[in-house]
């Protein structure tokens, strides 16, 4: 699959991308749009990823700059967990697992689609300073080999002033849970 994006889209999504980033200077104090725009422009293919952040509903902005290797970091930062990536089962052995009513697609596979990473559980905390994130839904996260082995995934959500973290097999899925990803630029 090409992935890249018509002039036009890429336009589109730099200007929503830019208004998102101006209306919330409390994720990304002391940056510069200039230079996330310069960093989004000279990778076409980051910039796909985020035109499919965008178009699923994770609504995603810069929330960090890693000093070390000069990346942005992006994460979905819609207030409910992105509408186009609920009613997903956490991996591809879990979809493959189902015998009945199996939904479309699992979480990581399309993270690796869309080209980015579930949040971690740090990551899921660290979103959750800049506002309060996932108070009606949940969001898979990315699941510890142990857990997974055993056949579970997690999932968190934020209620009660505080981010919980909880368990499921692996394979169960609800309209009310999807995923956030994360997008290193």
């Amino acid at each position: 699959m090409k992935k890249d994006l018509s002039p036009k889209l890429r336009e589109e999504l730099l200007h929503t991308l830019k208004a998102r980033f101006d209306k919330n200077m409390n994720r990304h104090k002391d940056l510069d749009w200039a230079k996330v725009q310069a960093k989004l422009e000279a990778d076409p293919e980051k910039l796909w990823s985020l035109h499919a952040m965008e178009s699923t509903g994770g609504e995603p902005d810069v929330v960090g700059h890693d000093k070390q290797t000069g990346a942005y970091i992006f994460y979905d930062c819609a207030a409910e967990s992105p509408k186009g990536r609920r009613s997903l089962c956490y991996d591809h052995e879990a979809l493959e697992t189902r015998k009945e009513h199996k939904p479309e697609n699992s979480a990581t596979e399309m993270a690796a689609d869309m080209g980015i990473e579930l949040l971690t559980e740090q990551q899921y905390r660290e979103l959750q300073q800049f506002g309060h994130f996932d108070t009606k839904t949940s969001s898979w996260i990315k699941t510890p080999a142990d857990i997974r082995k055993l056949g579970g995934a997690i999932f968190a959500d934020y209620r009660y002033g505080n981010v919980f973290v909880y368990h499921n097999g692996a394979e169960s899925y609800y309209a009310a849970r999807g995923f956030r990803g994360s997008l290193r630029i």
